[in-house]
């Protein structure tokens, strides 16, 4: 979808050439125009529309009033914030502070109280007050989480607000002939032409100990620390989603899709005939962008076979900083341990290995994130708990093509 800036410029772009070309132009142009101004008024309203909901959400958030916490209960939550851009601008930004930072630290840490003036909710009294996550921390979270992992990398992200239907193509274009001297059918979005797709609200959380050792760390080093751990924990439980989720309470993965007919491989093992199949499976208009998913034990397996002329089917090529970039029949492969290993163990129809363009998967998040402490009686530990909403599903499967266990015979 076009930024506001952009369908503006769009507008007046239009609109000069309408005054400029006047009589000029032809009924198909004319009609090109007005198909193109209609959709554009309508993503200007959508996205008019979308701040207006997000500004009432922020200033629900920021009076403090109760939320469901996920446990059945209620709580005044962290103010969830959307974090300002990736270079970081805190102008004007009390929460981007020092003297936040350090109220946010003696918080996490020792249960102490927000300040007033910082507390998300103002007027409360009580001790379960949430805290507001610092500007310049919740950016690194922010960075870490589009930068770390193997999968969070590759797929396609967007920030849609939940329940509404949204046209496949606005995420995944299509381009459409339209013959001369005929109006084009509006290219407004429907369901039946387009097909829809609606992202929920999931709760990811993770539970992040904070020992009381921690107190006597110096903030960057706290700061350094609660990052790592809460990075950590949502890359391995977004990226597990990304794969294997079904959608229940977590985003829709990637492997509970039914691949089209003739995309789904049976192998009793792993076998440079099952490469081939798997080539030959995927469609030709998607074999740009895709990659090979599997575990790296499954890999290894696939590496030390050969073709019929004895070559190595699997590369490993050592780039930059010695990581790793693995090859099968020239295609890149991503290893991850969110896909079963293939074993002899493997249960039948089990997926050990597919091919996808991990841009067709769409992850709806706006890492919006809050936080709440508790202390663990257990432990004596102060547990922060960091709470994100997100969503996923897969756009368009024809770029999968799975490879599956075949009893053997």
């Amino acid at each position: 979808m076009k930024t506001l800036k952009e369908i503006e410029a769009r507008l007046a772009q239009i609109k000069n050439e309408l005054n400029t070309r006047g009589a000029e132009l032809t009924e198909a142009e004319i009609a090109a125009f007005e198909t193109e101004v209609g959709y554009l008024q309508e993503q200007r309203q959508a996205l008019l529309d979308s701040a207006e909901k997000r500004k009432k959400l922020l200033e629900k958030i920021a009076n403090g009033e109760p939320v469901d916490d996920g446990d059945g209960g209620e709580t005044t939550p962290t103010v969830l914030r959307n974090f300002k851009g990736a270079a970081g601008e805190t102008d004007g930004d009390k929460y981007a502070s020092m003297e936040y930072r350090k109220a946010f630290m003696q918080y996490v840490c020792r249960g102490t109280k927000i300040p007033v003036e910082y507390r998300a909710d103002a007027v409360s009294t009580t001790t379960d007050v949430g805290a507001v996550i610092p500007t310049t921390v919740l950016n690194q979270i922010v960075q870490r989480l589009e930068s770390t992992g193997m999968i969070l990398t590759l797929v396609t992200r967007t920030a849609y607000k939940g329940g509404v239907a949204i046209p496949v193509s606005t995420v995944k274009p299509v381009a459409t002939w339209v013959s001369e001297g005929k109006g084009s059918d509006k290219q407004k979005h429907t369901a039946t032409k387009d097909g829809m797709i609606t992202f929920a609200y999931h709760k990811l959380r993770c539970a992040v100990a904070v020992s009381l050792e921690v107190d006597t760390m110096a903030i960057s080093a706290f700061e350094t620390l609660l990052i790592n751990n809460i990075v950590e924990a949502m890359t391995k439980a977004l990226e597990q989603a990304i794969i294997d989720g079904d959608g229940t309470g977590k985003p829709k993965g990637i492997l509970a899709e039914t691949p089209e007919e003739g995309q789904a491989i049976e192998s009793a093992a792993p076998a440079y005939a099952d490469l081939i199949a798997a080539e030959a499976a995927l469609p030709q208009a998607y074999e740009n962008g895709a990659v090979w998913c599997m575990s790296k034990k499954t890999f290894m397996q696939y590496y030390g076979l050969t073709d019929t002329n004895g070559q190595p089917i699997g590369r490993v090529n050592y780039g930059i900083a010695g990581k790793p970039e693995r090859t099968l029949l020239g295609r890149p492969v991503v290893c991850c341990d969110y896909v079963k290993s293939y074993a002899s163990t493997l249960e039948t129809g089990d997926v050990f290995a597919f091919l996808f363009n991990f841009k067709d998967y769409v992850l709806n998040t706006n890492y919006a994130m809050g936080v709440k402490k508790y202390e663990d009686n257990d432990t004596d530990d102060q547990v922060t708990k960091g709470i994100m909403l997100a969503d996923g599903k897969v756009v368009d499967k024809n770029s999968l093509v799975t490879i599956k266990k075949l009893e053997a015979a």
